[in-house]
């Protein structure tokens, strides 16, 4: 069976609509005058079948002509006042014709039920416009109606639709905005990192210590390459980022050499869970510049994780001279700053970082994010 082409399936569906419902209306009306007559006693209570028939589908042939006006003269601003009269017109002269319609199938079939009272063509139209022209002008308005809600529906449903792209394109919008800035942010960090831990090998280099500076290099790699590895990520899992601290520290441990202690704890039930990717980094450089490399003796850094009920903990402490007095200056909180607005980005107002002094000299940073394991490639 050939497939019918869409413009072909829609008129298919529009005629039996228009068809399906104006013979459910036929037998409304036909019903109700059956029902009187049964009432009244009349054998023949259904003789009126082929009248109501005639009417309700010499309506329905003419309302694709009354659907024509009406996309035609839409009743809508600005012209509202002028379509409506042009709508009036139509109608007279849709009431008119219905009849005049109606009339010769009526004579040409030699319906009984109306045609006995005159064999006249013109009187018969006469008196059918007595019967049936104000139902032709509510039938006229009806379709008119329906058709202007169907059409406004449509309209609510596009303007819906507008909305729902609209808002989806702005949440998009600010989803790209929020990873733009991210990854402004890390940009900004990793430099940071990356000069720092270059430095650290100059001094090593400067001190002739090249041995030192080579293994460092060798160490530096490693991290490097670590770090590269999950460029584009803005979480990575705890272990995943303990990595890089790990190998970080390790660098540092050959310019401390004997005054550097590393404590990490972090059980397998936090490994998994998602954090900011070079988020622990500055916690722990500022840990090693103001607490280790100002400590004339021995120095340790504890870092431990642990979960608070729907929150992950992470705290990165020292035991150095505690903080400055007057707070971490710019140039050396820009780290601290960044990571406070990248868990701002990433879980708005359920993280926070905290620095403070370590009960027992030190100072003592604390990262709190929601626990969430992710899904990581």
């Amino acid at each position: 069976m050939p497939q019918l082409s869409p413009a072909l399936r829609s008129r298919l569906r529009g005629f039996l609509v228009v068809f399906g419902g104006w013979t459910l209306v036929g037998l409304f009306y036909l019903s109700q005058d059956a029902g009187r007559r049964s009432f009244f006693g009349d054998p023949r209570p259904w003789q009126e079948t082929t009248y109501w028939a005639v009417r309700v589908y010499v309506s329905a042939a003419l309302t694709p002509f009354i659907l024509w006006l009406g996309r035609r003269w839409p009743i809508e601003r600005p012209h509202l006042i002028l379509r409506s009269l042009g709508h009036v017109l139509s109608a007279t002269a849709f009431a008119v014709g219905e009849v005049a319609v109606e009339t010769a199938v009526l004579l040409y079939t030699g319906d009984p039920a109306r045609i006995a009272l005159s064999p006249s063509y013109r009187r018969s139209v006469a008196i059918l416009l007595i019967f049936g022209f104000h139902a032709n002008v509510i039938s006229y308005g009806v379709i008119l109606g329906i058709q202007s809600g169907f059409r406004y529906y449509r309209k609510y449903r596009e303007r819906e639709r507008q909305t729902m792209r609209l808002e989806l394109d702005a949440s998009e919008l600010r989803a790209q905005i929020a990873g733009a800035r991210l990854s402004a942010l890390k940009m900004q960090l990793q430099p940071h990192f990356l000069f720092n831990t270059l430095n650290a090998i100059m001094v090593l280099v400067r001190q002739q210590r090249g041995q030192k500076a080579e293994e460092t290099l060798g160490r530096f790699s490693d991290l490097l390459r670590a770090v590269l590895s999950d460029i584009d990520a803005q979480e990575v899992p705890l272990d995943r980022e303990l990595e890089y601290v790990r190998l970080y520290l390790s660098i540092e441990e050959v310019r401390f050499p004997d005054r550097l202690r590393v404590e990490i704890e972090a059980g397998p039930d936090v490994l998994p869970a998602a954090v900011p990717h070079m988020g622990l980094q500055p916690l722990v450089e500022n840990a090693v510049r103001h607490g280790i490399a100002k400590n004339a003796g021995a120095g340790t850094i504890a870092i431990r994780a642990v979960r608070l009920d729907e929150q992950l903990q992470i705290s990165v402490s020292d035991n150095g001279p505690g903080l400055p007095a007057g707070g971490i200056d710019g140039n050396q909180g820009i780290g601290l700053a960044n990571t406070r607005k990248r868990l701002t980005q990433l879980y708005g107002g359920r993280a926070a970082l905290v620095l403070e002094p370590r009960e027992g000299g030190g100072a003592v940073a604390t990262i709190s994010l929601p626990f969430r394991l992710g899904e990581f490639s």
